[in-house]
């Protein structure tokens, strides 16, 4: 009788051992943590924020957003890049991801450590400077930056950020001269810009930086994307304001870290495409400057291989981040 049933326990076992992950343990189960390489207060913390409380109100799940700065939020992405691929550690991720590995030396993390879960949309930049300034126009800028008595000093969301590649690349088209100060993200950057610490930034379009244009604390001299974003139709892009051929947005991608099981995958990707088609995150996205992509993994990697490519020719120019 005591063989009969210790064989029954055993075959239950090893029935329940390959139930479907629906039937054992229903993911996700714990808290998902989103991690972000940039500080509160800024673009990137702000889309992220919008998205994950979205996730938590339409899934009823436990989605956590992390700040972790450092390295133009490279720290960020080093720390995802090792996590346990179970599909409880995310990256909220902008171009870097792609283009520091081919830039900079220093990067200890590959992008093929990773796989794209979800691209969430994209934004212009805004070309900043300090409203004091006697500086009406990129010309005028680039031509106060060569004169030898003035030193630019230029405020960066952080060394190999979209901030700083978008300004390098004018640097690199016309000659702009500039201190390089990397910040820990794009809010105090701007912070710094207004107060007269620093002169210039490129940051992100947004409702809350486009106010300070408006309030006269800053000055916009051009817009990075190919067109006019809605949120700044008075402001020309770089390209109209003499610098062609030029166009540099940030945007924003969902990543795991490799080996995520494909039922966690697909539910998050599911998740998120249904959380931006919801119309409350639309028009909190639209707010932040972001242009909705909502884009599969597929539009992710192909994004991602684009990226390469565009930072290998700014290699080939003679970019490169140390």
């Amino acid at each position: 009788m005591t063989r009969i049933f210790l064989h029954l326990v055993v075959t239950v076992a090893a029935c329940i051992a390959h139930l479907p992950m629906s039937y054992a343990q229903e993911y996700p189960n714990k808290t998902i943590q989103v991690i972000t390489g940039f500080p509160a207060g800024g673009s990137v913390d702000i889309v992220g924020r919008h998205l994950v409380q979205k996730l938590n109100e339409i899934t009823g799940k436990s989605f956590v957003f992390e700040n972790r700065t450092g390295a133009g939020g490279s720290v960020a992405v080093a720390a995802v890049s090792v996590a346990k691929p179970d599909g409880y550690t995310l990256l909220f991720s902008t171009p870097g991801i792609a283009i520091n590995p081919v830039l900079s030396s220093k990067i200890n993390y590959k992008l093929d450590d990773f796989e794209p879960i979800a691209l969430i949309g994209e934004a212009p930049l805004v070309l900043l400077v300090n409203s004091t300034l006697p500086i009406k126009s990129i010309n005028e800028l680039v031509e106060f930056s060569k004169n030898k008595t003035n030193e630019l000093r230029f405020a960066s969301a952080g060394n190999g950020s979209t901030s700083h590649l978008a300004m390098d690349l004018i640097r690199i088209s016309v000659g702009l001269q500039y201190l390089h100060i990397p910040y820990r993200g794009g809010g105090p950057a701007m912070i710094d810009v207004m107060s007269g610490r620093a002169d210039v930034a490129m940051l992100p379009i947004s409702g809350g930086n486009m106010q300070f244009v408006r309030d006269s604390r800053l000055k916009a001299l051009g817009q990075t994307g190919s067109k006019r974003s809605p949120l700044a139709l008075d402001i020309p892009t770089i390209e109209e304001a003499g610098i062609s051929p030029y166009s540099s947005t940030t945007w924003y991608m969902i990543l795991a870290p490799k080996g995520i099981p494909a039922d966690s995958s697909r539910y998050l990707q599911n998740q998120i495409s249904k959380a931006l088609k919801n119309p409350d995150l639309q028009e909190k996205l639209n707010a932040a400057g972001v242009s909705i992509i909502n884009g599969s993994p597929k539009d992710s990697a192909l994004l991602l291989q684009s990226e390469t490519k565009k930072a290998q020719g700014m290699k080939n120019a003679g970019l490169t981040i140390e």
